[in-house]
């Protein structure tokens, strides 16, 4: 066996080769691309021999992240590449010596001794197809951009309660098509208040609103129109400067994330796992994309439905010492994971009766409402699990029965 250690960083890795006692073979610092990749190939066959490409199996490498050209690069020639979580490597780098000494070529040197005793401990880079990885991509940036559109509206909403709170009288939402567009006409309390209800019918109609229109714009225009403390005039000026700017990124915002919106749909819909999503309950197009992107689509990588929960972070972790025991959430996860998964359980109450069941089950015991969804969450991944490991769609009665087969279930931690 070959173990490498490989710190990255942004135009170089440094790497060093160790055998299986530990003995230092060979360390270099190789420049990121192509031109590293060879150099580290030709490394590691001056010391496995001219059978290099038949026992790459041979080989584990350890580094600190799991994306990129480089790791993608790894995989491709038969490496066995364990991602190390930082925080790993920063504990496991206290066995060498407590004095806080850190450098490039020490830390090479650490994760090849990590890989050499540890691998077994470590999680393979997970060997997801291309179209998950796809999937992963564009799920990621359309949520990336809706948590963006949420900050540039609380940026907007609290510059509005600051010199023009009628606006947040007249719009329930800042982020709709209709009130972007009166207020980057209408930036400001004078402005605003010379709206015609001409003009906000027609933002209206463009933004297809329904309902009684008439009544709308009528209700927008007093509340544009109703008095309100304010600020002088000069300082009401500048503040309709930043909202244009603000009303105008926002509507970037809603248009990139209506085309990804797309883009998401279209490359979930190709997977040969999107059938199996989509039966879950609560999951549809955008939220089942973002489970399977974030879980991705490798066979192998979860061994039971426990591990999948936990990978989750919906199971909850036990701390035992003595006589003292303590059951509770598992706050390290996925953090877009665990919110797509949350996001499920509403939907999947009204669309799944044991789901439903469950819940108020829970509730009735005096679990709390975010306990009770976690707990509900992490039974519908134990779910998914084994639809997707038997190759089914999911089944009420099926997914459900151990319920009915007994109706006393264990405690459940809060």
């Amino acid at each position: 066996m070959l173990f490498v250690g490989d710190d990255w960083a942004e135009d170089h890795h440094d790497i060093e080769l160790m055998d299986a006692s530990g003995r230092r073979l060979a360390r270099a610092r190789l420049p990121e691309g192509v031109a590293g990749m060879a150099r580290l190939h030709a490394l590691i066959g001056e010391q496995l021999g001219e059978d290099a490409d038949e026992t790459a199996e041979q080989v584990v490498i350890g580094i600190e992240t799991d994306k990129g050209p480089w790791v993608q690069a790894l995989i491709a020639a038969g490496y066995r590449v364990c991602a190390v979580n930082p925080l790993q490597a920063s504990r496991y780098r206290e066995r060498y010596g407590m004095s806080g000494a850190k450098s490039d070529g020490a830390d090479a040197h650490m994760l090849a001794d990590m890989v050499r005793t540890d691998s077994h401990q470590l999680r393979p880079v997970a060997g997801d197809s291309a179209e998950a990885a796809a999937i992963k991509v564009v799920s990621r940036a359309h949520k990336s951009m809706i948590w963006e559109r949420t900050r540039h509206m609380q940026r907007l909403r609290h510059a509005l309660r600051d010199y023009f709170p009628a606006a947040l009288e007249a719009f329930e939402e800042l982020t709709t098509p209709d009130a972007l567009e009166l207020l980057a006409k209408a930036p400001d309390p004078a402005s605003a208040a010379k709206l015609t209800l001409t003009q906000i019918r027609t933002a209206l109609k463009r933004a297809r609103r329904r309902g009684d229109i008439d009544t709308k714009a009528g209700k927008i225009q007093a509340a544009l129109r109703a008095e309100h403390l304010g600020q002088p005039a000069v300082v009401a000026q500048a503040y309709a400067t930043t909202i244009r700017a603000a009303t105008a990124v926002l509507a970037t915002l809603n248009e990139q994330i209506k085309t990804l919106q797309g883009q998401v749909e279209q490359h979930f819909g190709q997977h040969p796992d999107a059938e199996i999503v989509l039966s879950q309950p609560g999951l549809g197009p955008i939220l089942g994309a973002r489970v399977l992107a974030e879980f991705g689509d490798d066979q192998h990588r979860y061994t039971s439905a426990k591990a999948r929960k936990n990978y989750a972070g919906t199971s909850p972790i036990t701390r035992a010492s003595g006589k003292k025991k303590v059951v509770a959430a598992r706050y390290v996860h996925n953090d877009r994971l665990i919110d797509a998964l949350l996001s499920q359980v509403v939907p999947a109450m009204t669309a799944s009766p044991g789901a439903r069941a469950l819940y108020d089950e829970l509730r009735a015991r005096g679990t709390d409402h975010f306990a009770a969804c976690r707990h509900v969450a992490n039974r519908l991944v134990g779910i998914l699990h084994g639809c997707l490991k038997t190759r089914t769609r999911y089944n009420e009665e099926t997914a459900w029965a151990h319920r009915s087969a007994k109706p006393e279930e264990s405690a459940v931690a809060a």
